[in-house]
């Protein structure tokens, strides 16, 4: 069993030996980062990071765990410093075709669905898919997986809440998706016409998970053991007054909202909070045995770890 080479585009791709491999892998990797040491498994490679969209925990965490393996790092973190993003404007398919040429390995994320294929389609070397549009971002959902996995010791028997905007947040797709590989059960939380797109929910229909649909979290936050949730982008609706409508249901995840909650629930985030109507959790909450999302952020690093080690066939 192997990904060597390997595209890691949609984790629709990935099937449950493919997943467990990946978080054993990690496992495996954590003392390294734990440590903060570097090994050098990937010492002769090199990743770049084309980064056409605002990231601030991807993309460093990708270079932080290529650094810790030894491997080099080339990119940009701003698309207005490359010819693909001046006035020029150079194709997607040309920018991979040059980049290809440097690196070992592609880590994109861009404001647009369907470039990470476009990009795969036409690079020799492995391409990562760092977020496309609302469709997907797969490393969050291993990371998330990983997470879910250290702190729970399992994933297989929880019950298991998406709470917000599961149409247009692409790291709910991602989350799904690596979902419907256990045996587990789903709850969503969401307003109306906010649900998973129909094939991600056919996916989970075709592998037998239970599911539940309500639109208050508070009547289900006593079943919880994992409480996933992520900020809602303004982007994704037509106005501002969609926007506000849409979050009239939901008060922040607070308190308050956490007074009923199973004992040993963890809360995850992929981050950023916002101030303002949001999914965010409210600080007050970081200070609970609930929050986990900031050290969610250090399995994010033993996770691409483990990605960037399969992918590019790192012998341990």
């Amino acid at each position: 069993m192997s990904l060597k080479g390997r595209d890691v585009i949609s984790l629709g791709d990935f099937a449950r030996k493919d997943i467990d491999l990946v978080l054993r892998t990690a496992r495996k990797l954590e003392p390294i980062a734990a440590k903060h040491r570097r090994t050098t498994l990937l010492k002769d490679k090199i990743l770049a990071t084309l980064f056409f969209e605002p990231s601030t925990r991807t993309r460093l965490s990708f270079e932080a765990a290529m650094q810790r393996l030894g491997g080099g790092v080339i990119g940009f973190a701003d698309p207005k410093t490359s010819r693909a993003g001046d006035w020029r404007g150079e194709t997607l398919e040309d920018t991979i075709k040059v980049v290809n040429q440097y690196a070992d390995l592609i880590v994109m994320r861009n404001f647009i669905e369907g470039t990470a294929m476009t990009a795969a389609k036409v690079a020799d070397v492995p391409v990562i898919n760092a977020g496309d549009g609302s469709n997907e971002h797969p490393t969050q959902g291993l990371l998330d997986l990983y997470t879910i996995s250290r702190e729970k010791k399992k994933i297989d028997g929880l019950t298991i809440g998406l709470v917000g905007d599961l149409r247009n947040e692409r790291t709910f797709h991602s989350m799904a998706y690596g979902l419907s590989n256990f045996d587990v059960e789903l709850v969503f939380v969401h307003p109306p016409d906010a649900s998973l797109p129909d094939p991600i929910a056919k996916r989970i229909s075709d592998n037998g998970l239970s599911t539940t649909t309500v639109s208050k979290l508070e009547d289900v936050i006593g079943r919880l053991d994992v409480l996933y949730t992520d900020t809602t982008r303004k982007e994704a609706f037509k106005d501002a007054g969609e926007y506000e409508k849409f979050h009239a249901a939901y008060p922040h995840i607070n308190i308050k909202t956490l007074e009923n909650a199973k004992e040993g629930m963890i809360i995850l985030h992929p981050l950023p909070r916002t101030d303002g109507i949001d999914f965010h959790v409210d600080p007050a909450v970081d200070e609970t045995p609930y929050a986990l999302y900031f050290k969610e952020v250090f399995y994010g690093v033993v996770t691409r770890m483990a990605i960037l080690s399969l992918v590019l066939g790192a012998k341990m």
